[in-house]
């Protein structure tokens, strides 16, 4: 205890980091199905919320440190200006910390101001933690070339510098922080994408898939923009709507009727949907395919429809002029052991062949990598999932972590991958960096 008395802030920050997810681990393995679902659900989002705002602790410090702390010392401390400011750094740490259990408390049909505040404070907060290291790390490269060149810095240029490091931070996180919620408020951008496909039939030369993704219902994406996104793809008259993943983060019975829109979808061919690593999250995936069921959405749970020009064949049929669209559950689902879920890619391309054209759905361009290894004749794979980033400095670990970042990727001569940058956002109502987006996707058939 003595020693851990004497362990510095952002050390016993990280080791509560460390207990929460410990206990994330041994609650998901001896307590699941212990647990009545509910219980369950709710113990699982608040140790997330913990774990994160744990983590967030550490950075918090940071900022305190720099805004704060090393301002305390200067003739301007006693001031009522920087009373104010204190006050002012911590509501901004406040609320950036609350939005985490926003997810637990405020979830509706439409976003409350709360949870909208608290959420673009932690987008501003993310902004403004790389801004303060990048502005320390030019300060130390300052101070190191002083050095070399045999000059010193003095107290009194130390002193500003304090000063002018959380200064230049603010500037530029409101700067940044605004053009982000601007850039998020816009109506997504309908793009259009044509793909050639190899053995595609002469019946569905030009077929209109329109892609979705990433909508994350939730705490600051409610009805209105799920009835803007079904105008926006009705619009667009497509013969298959598919939305792959992360539509949600709540429970279907509190999302109900901010989903309702999707009811009002008109696909000439059908709408499909497959799971993100965000529908585990909730705990409740199978209240969701009821619900989305209920909509005319079928969600395709490892497993395939066979698509003609006039009709969705299920079970085959004689008619030979069709294409495979088979959907995975998220890989996610391996890792939090969700009961009855989990990619199987074989079972989902059961009765899909390379005689036929074949289009996968998979959230996340991890699986799409996955099951492109296990059957190269995938003509298409549909994915989202990386946000194109979602916000500057996110976009640069998103390019790194992802074997497929955004856009239109060809893999083989026949192959193509595309990644959809989202429909919407999650959490954060910012996008900086990156744009939403409704793919129209053109299928033309290739010789």
């Amino acid at each position: 205890m003595v020693i851990f008395r004497q362990l510095s802030l952002g050390v016993k920050a990280a080791l509560a980091a460390g207990t929460v997810f410990v206990s994330m681990i041994i609650s998901r393995s001896y307590l699941a199905e212990n647990l009545e679902l509910r219980a369950w659900r709710w113990l699982f989002r608040l140790q997330l919320a913990m774990f994160a705002n744990s983590l967030m602790l550490i950075g918090s410090l940071y900022i305190w440190r720099s805004a704060v702390s090393n301002l305390s010392h200067s003739t301007a401390a006693e001031s009522a200006c920087f009373q104010l400011w204190k006050m002012a750094v911590v509501t901004f740490l406040a609320l950036a910390h609350s939005s985490f259990f926003t997810m637990l408390f405020l979830v509706a049909e439409e976003p409350y101001l709360f949870s909208l505040a608290s959420y673009s404070c932690l987008g501003a907060y993310i902004i403004m933690i790389f801004f303060l290291c990048t502005l320390s790390g030019m300060e130390q490269a300052y101070q190191l070339l002083a050095w070399r060149s045999g000059r010193i810095v003095g107290s009194l240029d130390k002193t500003r510098k304090q000063a002018l490091r959380p200064a230049l931070a603010v500037v530029v996180t409101t700067v940044l922080s605004i053009v982000g919620l601007l850039n998020a408020a816009q109506p997504p951008a309908v793009k259009t994408v044509e793909v050639p496909i190899h053995q595609l039939p002469p019946s569905m030369d030009s077929l209109k898939i329109v892609l979705l993704s990433d909508i994350h219902l939730g705490p600051t994406v409610g009805r209105t923009k799920m009835e803007m996104f079904v105008r926006m793809v009705n619009m667009l008259e497509p013969d298959v709507t598919v939305i792959v993943g992360d539509l949600c983060d709540s429970e279907a019975s509190i999302l109900r009727t901010a989903v309702a829109p999707l009811g009002q979808l008109h696909s000439r061919l059908g709408t499909y949907f497959v799971t993100g690593n965000h529908e585990y999250y909730t705990s409740d995936v199978s209240n969701w395919f009821a619900l989305l069921e209920s909509l005319n959405v079928r969600p395709l749970h490892n497993e395939n429809v066979k698509i003609s020009s006039t009709q969705t064949q299920r079970d085959g049929g004689e008619n030979d002029d069709w294409i495979c669209l088979a959907g995975v559950d998220d890989i996610e689902a391996d890792i939090l052991h969700y009961s009855g879920h989990g990619m199987d890619l074989v079972k989902a391309l059961g009765g899909c062949n390379p005689d036929h054209t074949t289009i996968l759905l998979a959230h996340q361009p991890l699986a799409a990598k996955r099951a492109l290894q296990a059957r190269p004749d995938i003509n298409l794979i549909l994915s989202g999932h990386t946000h194109a980033g979602q916000i500057f400095p996110l976009n640069v670990a998103a390019y790194l972590l992802n074997p497929f970042f955004a856009g239109l990727y060809q893999v083989a001569q026949t192959t193509f991958v595309y990644v959809s940058p989202g429909t919407a956002y999650y959490g954060i109502p910012m996008r900086l960096g990156s744009r939403a987006e409704i793919t129209e996707l053109i299928l033309q058939r290739a010789p």
